[in-house]
């Protein structure tokens, strides 16, 4: 059994960015779909600004997005700093604000998830 901690930092400019997106929802589903893992998928900095496109029915990779959005959180102060607040509210994806507004990455370490990021 395993825990991971899958974070996307990587912002929406440039097709770099895209493949570390891509890369990390896989990463997700991968542990999502194995019987006993567990998973958290946080949209953290400027991978906050996923959310909008991710949530647009029309985007390449929102049925990738859809099998794990149920594991997805959101940093709440990172959602207002790269202005997708309003976004995140209407996609009702939980808010983490742990730590000075921001995830707890050592609640993480501490719960034995090991931390990814991309």
């Amino acid at each position: 059994m395993a825990k991971a901690a899958v974070i996307i930092l990587a912002g929406t400019d440039g097709h770099a960015n895209l493949g570390r997106l891509v890369n990390g929802l896989e990463t997700a589903k991968e542990f999502a779909e194995t019987d006993g893992d567990e998973v958290e998928l946080i949209f953290d900095g400027a991978g906050t600004q996923w959310i909008p496109e991710l949530e647009d029915g029309d985007s390449d990779y929102a049925e990738l997005y859809q099998s794990v959005r149920n594991d997805a959180s959101v940093c709440d102060y990172c959602s207002g700093a790269f202005g997708v607040d309003d976004a995140v509210n209407d996609a009702g994806i939980v808010r983490l604000d742990d730590h000075d507004g921001h995830p707890s990455i050592r609640s993480l370490v501490a719960d034995g998830y090991e931390v990814i990021t991309f």
